[in-house]
């Protein structure tokens, strides 16, 4: 496939991601003389003219967002057999290959990237879209080695979406449309989905980036699609350092297993998550001002005038080397090495 042109436009240049339903390319688009990421469906998606319709209009919806966290998508189409969608490129680094090198973030980048990931989801939510499979690797940060200094956060993965999977009949009994350590009961049970769907999946992988892990863990998809449905979070509040136990109850409703049990919104989820997760100080309080010059004495004539704006006197005449004040050890001559210019 490297080096192929797709529809005598897309150059395959490289591999840069993997799924079940798709494999990602970076890929020269030769008409406008640019990069992108070249999506390219499995063949039996491909195949199917429910999938194709589908697809056709969820990209066609979430194309229509215009939303600065939400990869723009510029083409879908088929040619010979192949099903593509080609988007914008955004070089930098995934949540999960941040996540893989830090270990876990800081509250305020948590924050930040969850800010940046909620108003696009709810952005598309008030299109009509779900997303159904919200995740870390699904997650970009533009512009920057780190979390600290990327330009922005983006969300993928709109065009494909759970409805379209379904009514394809690509899923069946059974099995499933996402990722079982971020997916929400309903999706597991087969429920309908909606924004607050997302929203769980959304918490899961806030829960990550402050714990170094998602909520639920085992070693096989069925006990943890069991923790999923049937166990409470575990709190983080006693483990990880600078998470006050106000954040494990906006966490937890989040993670409820009723999405009508959550918050009505994912940035109503985040605004709660920044006002338990930060420790608010009272501000210093304000240094005493200065006590007044004594008067001078006007009756003396060699009295120095008040200066009501000035408490300290602007110039220091420590005593001649030569001819040191007794019991007076020697010192720079404008006070001492540390004094605040």
């Amino acid at each position: 496939m490297i080096g192929e042109q797709i529809a005598r436009r897309y150059r395959v240049l490289r591999e840069i991601g993997r799924g079940e339903t798709s494999v990602v390319y970076l890929a020269e688009d030769l008409l406008l003389n640019r990069m992108v990421a070249l999506k390219l469906f499995a063949p039996d998606l491909a195949a199917s003219e429910t999938f194709r319709s589908r697809l056709a209009h969820d990209s066609r919806v979430a194309a229509a967002i215009d939303h600065p966290h939400i990869v723009p998508i510029f083409d879908v189409d088929e040619t010979d057999g192949v099903l593509y969608m080609a988007m914008r490129y955004v070089p930098g680094f995934d949540l999960w290959t941040l996540l893989d090198r830090e270990g876990t973030l800081s509250v305020p980048t948590t924050l930040r990237i969850a800010a940046e990931v909620a108003s696009a989801l709810d952005a598309a939510h008030g299109h009509g879209l779900v997303h159904g499979d919200v995740r870390p690797g699904k997650v970009l940060g533009a512009g920057g080695a780190d979390s600290e200094h990327s330009e922005g956060v983006y969300l993928t993965g709109f065009g494909l979406s759970k409805t379209s999977l379904m009514l394809s009949g690509f899923t069946s009994v059974g099995s499933f449309v996402g990722t079982p350590a971020y997916m929400a009961p309903e999706q597991i049970l087969g429920l309908p989905v909606e924004g607050r769907t997302d929203q769980y999946s959304l918490a899961c992988v806030v829960y990550e980036a402050l714990a170094g892990r998602p909520p639920f863990e085992h070693d096989s998809d069925l006990p943890l699609l069991w923790a999923q449905v049937h166990e409470p979070p575990p709190g983080l509040s006693q483990t990880q350092t600078g998470i006050r136990p106000a954040a494990d109850a906006v966490l937890a409703k989040a993670l409820a297993k009723s999405p009508k049990e959550r918050y009505p919104s994912c940035q109503d989820f985040v605004a709660e998550l920044r006002t338990a997760a930060i420790e608010r100080r009272a501000p210093p309080a304000p240094p005493a001002p200065p006590e007044p010059p004594e008067p001078a004495d006007p009756a003396d004539p060699l009295s120095p005038p008040a200066r009501p704006w000035r408490s300290e006197p602007m110039f220091h005449h420590p005593p001649s080397p030569a001819e040191p004040a007794e019991g007076t050890p020697p010192g720079p001559p404008f006070g001492d090495e540390d004094d605040e210019w």
